[in-house]
């Protein structure tokens, strides 16, 4: 899994934030970078992980990856777009 995933130029710990908190934060966040920067997510398993991936990418947001962790959350890896 380390070799799939790139380096992030920001990361967000969302572990224990409720639906669409989450999401809320994520899109937030995700604006106030530079177009074109990994913001790099880690979310829990069930409806964080099944949640936030469709709505980001129904918001017009990259996602690159999305792999399971060794500690039992998801690695959730979106950019913003450049256009």
């Amino acid at each position: 899994m380390a070799d799939v995933l790139k380096k992030p130029d920001e990361t967000l710990d969302l572990r224990g934030t409720p639906c669409p908190l989450n999401f809320v934060r994520t899109k937030l966040h995700l604006q106030r970078m530079p177009v074109g920067n990994l913001l790099e997510v880690w979310l829990d398993a069930g409806e964080p992980v099944e949640q936030v991936p469709d709505s980001l990418r129904s918001e017009g947001f990259l996602i690159e990856e999305l792999e399971p962790n060794a500690e039992g959350y998801f690695t959730l890896q979106v950019r913003r777009p450049t256009a």
